[in-house]
């Protein structure tokens, strides 16, 4: 019998002090509110330096310890980022709302660092997460981004949501996405139609595309969404980020809206693959309102973090799939990419050779979305108190749902989980993945490559996207991670290049080995660029500036802040915490003016500054320790801009 049991039918209900959540990007006062100019200063034994732009959880870690950041002054930042950039500027509207609490948790969270300097805390204490708007929170709307359930406030927290609010998650809000999930072009009745920040004109993937856009914007650390048939992965595809899709039934759907229990997963969408591991960390493990996550309790090593080690694709053997490769002369421009990133793993000592899978386009038709979406979505509603309505006709006769949905909704009405075309399809499903297992088994594969989705983002408000290759992982169940491989070609006809992404399938409970080949291939090869064109960082005002014509150098004592930019150079802005000031120079005829220096290195830059005011030349080293050559020393006279 196909069961599924839902946490808020079986849990005893609990007084709750529910919170309507409401826009606040007023919350800033219209100023960058996290520059050093006052910040409440932690002990510490070390300088840590932090740059916020692109910055990973174990990084805000190390100087949110160090007190060379807080936690407020992190959600400010968020903040400030969304305010500029979210529904003005650009206007990506990646967020359906934000939470009203996040300030008063970040400063709760401050204060017990402050009080407690000796406690061991986990790397997500006081981390900025984005929660896809499908994640049952207790104190905000869970809404799966549609008119229809606007209303509706949970009874208590999905289980990924509390485990990540037990490891000191701060949540800045909800992200916008495909209603219902059903889709993967991101466009609700509720939020509206989200933003590549690539391309503006494009769709960021989904459904989980407000998490994917706004991670990749800069609008949290990490943030969670949901896939159901590629829904974190093709959104971390268009937006240069890494998404994992684990074994099916590994983590639990509990308290998350679903679309077909079957198929559904929650997890992270980062910018890097230590972000991941570092969230599945504190979300793996068995729940018993999800008794099919009893498989995780012999399979869930004891930290998925240990799985990152470089090196793991010498030697290693990819099968690349051909079937799901070019199907049509327009999946060619992302098959570039794929091809290119296939040539580089065998520079790197792998070995990669051709897949086919016989009778693929049959043995692959395995989905069960429409057979099993009403009934899954009933028992939902029926276990949420405040859910407006209780069914899914209820829904559509209400007609508060995108009109996009009409269809995909009548086909869900007109289906059920008593079809006998259910039950061949579930059966297909194991077909499926014995046929995935025997070609890696046959050839001796670590994993199998391929596009995640073989053609870029359609234009905006277009919802029939061509090109997902969702279904080998998710209508198998085996586990893929999608990684940045690349862009397409730049500023052609089709306009500004778009991130391509490449998926790693590995067979059952091999998350671990997935993790490391793609850290390895992460660390040999940083494909991953920012959105910088659209959605730029917010600077602090610059005291001074150092330039040589090619580039310049900004710095900013008051808050201690420094950074640097050049043709493939830009460190974004630094707080240094250990920059030195002296009111001596070289030429004391001026009268004495301060000189300020510093120097620190992370696994990025390593930057050393000399910045005399009076006029004498300042000297400033960078290196890259990505490429290893991206060296330059800039030296010139410090002006005021």
């Amino acid at each position: 019998m196909h069961q599924h049991v839902y946490a808020h039918a079986t849990r005893p209900p609990r007084r709750r002090h529910l919170v309507t959540a409401a826009l606040i990007a007023t919350v800033l006062g219209g100023t960058l509110a996290w520059r050093a100019a006052s910040p409440t200063v932690l002990a510490s034994p070390h300088d840590v330096p932090f740059r916020f732009m692109e910055s990973t959880i174990l990084e805000t870690h190390a100087a949110l310890e160090a007190g060379t950041v807080t936690s407020e002054q992190l959600v400010r930042m968020y903040l400030a980022r969304i305010a500029a950039y979210d529904k003005h500027g650009p206007s990506i509207n990646a967020m359906i709302r934000l939470n009203p609490n996040a300030l008063a948790q970040a400063r709760a969270i401050d204060a017990d660092r402050r009080a407690n300097t000796k406690k061991q805390r986990g790397p997500l204490y006081g981390i900025p997460v984005v929660l896809k708007d499908n994640y049952d929170t207790f104190d905000m709307p869970t809404t799966a981004a549609s008119l229809s359930l606007a209303t509706s406030v949970p009874p208590d927290d999905a289980y990924l949501t509390r485990r990540l609010r037990e490891a000191g998650a701060i949540f800045i809000g909800k992200t916008n996405m495909h209603e219902f999930a059903f889709g993967i072009t991101s466009i609700s009745s509720l939020g509206g139609q989200t933003l590549n920040p690539y391309d503006l004109t494009r769709n960021p993937g989904g459904s989980s595309g407000g998490t994917g856009a706004g991670i990749s914007a800069n609008f949290a650390t990490v943030g969670m969404g949901t896939d159901t048939c590629g829904s974190i992965r093709i959104p971390s595809s268009h937006n240069s980020l890494t998404g994992l899709r684990v074994t099916q039934s590994l983590f639990s759907r509990d308290g998350i809206i679903p679309l077909s229990l079957t198929q559904d997963v929650g997890g992270p969408l980062a910018r890097d693959v230590t972000d991941l591991a570092v969230v599945l960390d504190a979300t793996a493990g068995y729940d018993p309102n999800d008794p099919a996550t009893q498989i995780s309790i012999l399979n869930t090593p004891s930290s998925y973090v240990d799985s990152l080690q470089t090196g793991r694709l010498n030697g290693a053997r990819f099968g690349l799939m051909r079937d799901v490769l070019v199907t049509t002369p327009a999946d060619q421009e992302v098959a570039n990419v794929i091809l290119a990133a296939a040539d580089e793993l065998r520079g790197l000592g792998a070995t990669v050779v051709d897949i086919t899978i016989p009778d693929f386009a049959n043995v692959s038709n395995t989905s069960v979305i429409n057979f099993e979406f009403a009934e899954n979505l009933n028992a939902y509603l029926a276990a949420t108190p405040n859910a407006p309505f209780k069914t899914l006709l209820d829904i559509f006769n209400s007609g508060l749902f995108h009109p996009s949905l009409n269809g995909v909704l009548t086909s869900s009405l007109a289906n059920n989980t008593s079809s006998p075309v259910y039950a061949a399809r579930l059966q297909g499903r194991v077909a499926f993945k014995q046929a995935l297992v025997k070609a890696m088994d046959d050839n001796h594969l670590d994993a199998m490559i391929y596009p995640t989705i073989r053609q870029k983002p359609i234009l905006v408000p277009a919802t029939n996207q061509p090109g997902s290759n969702c279904k080998v992982s998710a209508q198998s169940g085996l586990p893929a991670i999608s990684v940045q491989a690349g862009f397409t070609p730049d500023d052609g006809p089709g306009g500004p290049p778009i991130p391509v992404g490449m998926e790693f399938l590995g067979r059952e409970f091999t998350e671990g080995d997935l993790l490391g080949l793609a850290y390895s291939w992460e660390q040999a090869t940083h494909h991953r660029r920012p959105p910088d064109r659209t959605v730029p960082e917010l600077q602090p005002a610059w005291s001074y500036v150092v330039s040589d014509g090619v580039a310049t150098f900004y710095l900013d004592p008051s808050g201690q802040q420094v950074r640097l930019t050049a043709p493939g150079i830009e460190t974004y802005t630094y707080i240094d915490p250990g920059m030195k000031s002296q009111h001596v120079t070289g030429n004391t005829a001026k009268g004495p003016k301060p000189l300020y220096s510093g120097e620190f290195q992370d696994t990025h830059w390593h930057m050393r500054y000399n910045v005399p005011t009076d006029g004498s030349a300042a000297s400033i080293f960078i290196d890259d320790l990505w490429t290893g050559g991206g060296v330059y020393t800039l030296t010139g006279a410090a002006t005021t801009p």
